[in-house]
């Protein structure tokens, strides 16, 4: 990712429509799998943590520690006091079966991660038996644009594609439900405009306040739903996987 995007996000993932919502549907998703909330002992990894923010919302479900590539990104994380070390999907820095739970949106599907199938074992590796990874990946290869361009996209991601990866590596799905479903029409005429007018650069950046409220609380609506179903179309993708909590449960699968 371009440098001058961290700082971007920075500055936008608390309030911003996109970050606030697209958190509010990870913060329901993790809430429908851990009502109660925090217990002791505990353990989340972000993988592709970037700046930090949602290692400091993720505290309530337990102790967060993030792992990211870039220096800068980590810079941002010691800024908001969360605990970041330096790494990628392909080599995380940690033994195996460290975890109860991994979170990672939006890295599988970078340029620099050439081997998802990799970048999903790596993570499997360093999850402990019965834990969870939650995932998120952009979705459908027609909202290719200018912002894909700018934060070095590799691939936007169906439904049936991310079932295979993870099944693949021996987890069981939980869930799939694609997100940023009542905007899809606005984004998708968005991405088509993007491409006749030949424009350049990242989503990144806040809009007129009308519409910032408008679009963060249709996500507010969809991390409601998404707790009880699972949306059909969308310009995001989140899964929510288990490591088998046997050996011999993986070999069955």
């Amino acid at each position: 990712m371009n440098v001058e995007e961290y700082a971007r996000m920075y500055e936008a993932e608390e309030t911003q429509w996109w970050y606030a919502g697209m958190r509010a549907i990870s913060l329901s998703l993790l809430a429908a799998q851990w009502p109660e909330g925090a217990p002791e002992g505990r353990l989340i990894l972000d993988a592709g943590c970037g700046t930090g923010n949602n290692l400091a919302h993720f505290r309530r479900f337990g102790r967060t520690v993030g792992v990211d590539l870039s220096d800068e990104a980590l810079r941002f994380c010691r800024s908001r006091g969360v605990a970041a070390a330096r790494g990628t999907l392909l080599s995380l820095p940690f033994r195996d079966g460290s975890f109860d739970a991994v979170t990672s949106f939006d890295v599988l599907y970078h340029r620099w991660v050439e081997d998802d199938r990799g970048a999903v074992r790596e993570i499997v590796r360093v999850m402990r038996p019965g834990g969870l990874l939650l995932l998120r990946v952009p979705a459908l290869k027609m909202l290719w644009g200018a912002h894909d361009e700018a934060v070095h996209s590799r691939h936007r991601y169906t439904r049936r594609e991310v079932r295979r990866l993870l099944e693949g590596e021996g987890l069981e799905v939980a869930r799939l439900t694609y997100a940023n479903t009542l905007l899809f029409p606005v984004l998708a005429a968005r991405r088509t405009l993007d491409r006749v007018l030949h424009r350049h650069g990242s989503d990144v950046g806040f809009l007129p306040a009308p519409m910032e409220w408008t679009f963060r609380n249709l996500l507010a609506i969809e991390a409601r739903l998404v707790r009880h179903l699972s949306l059909p179309l969308g310009a995001s993708l989140f899964a929510l996987a288990r490591k088998p909590a046997t050996a011999a449960a993986a070999a069955r699968g």
